[in-house]
């Protein structure tokens, strides 16, 4: 697993991450576990929406030679 402990919201480093709200994104070893300085900016990460272009395959971009 990787840690950041740079808040990605205030863009501030956790100097002392023991304590603070934390999420985990994805599993295993490619697991993030990312610290915040305080539940509302984790509340504010977690409420970003995400787009997942996967899933959509309508278009196809290529351009064979």
């Amino acid at each position: 697993m990787r840690i950041s402990t740079t808040d990605p919201i205030t863009l501030n480093d956790v100097q002392n991450p023991e304590g603070h709200p934390f999420v985990i994104e994805g599993s295993g070893d490619s697991a993030l576990k990312i610290y915040f300085e305080s539940e509302d900016t984790r509340r504010e990460y977690l409420g970003i929406s995400v787009e997942h272009p996967g899933e959509d395959f309508k278009f196809n971009l290529n351009n064979p030679v």
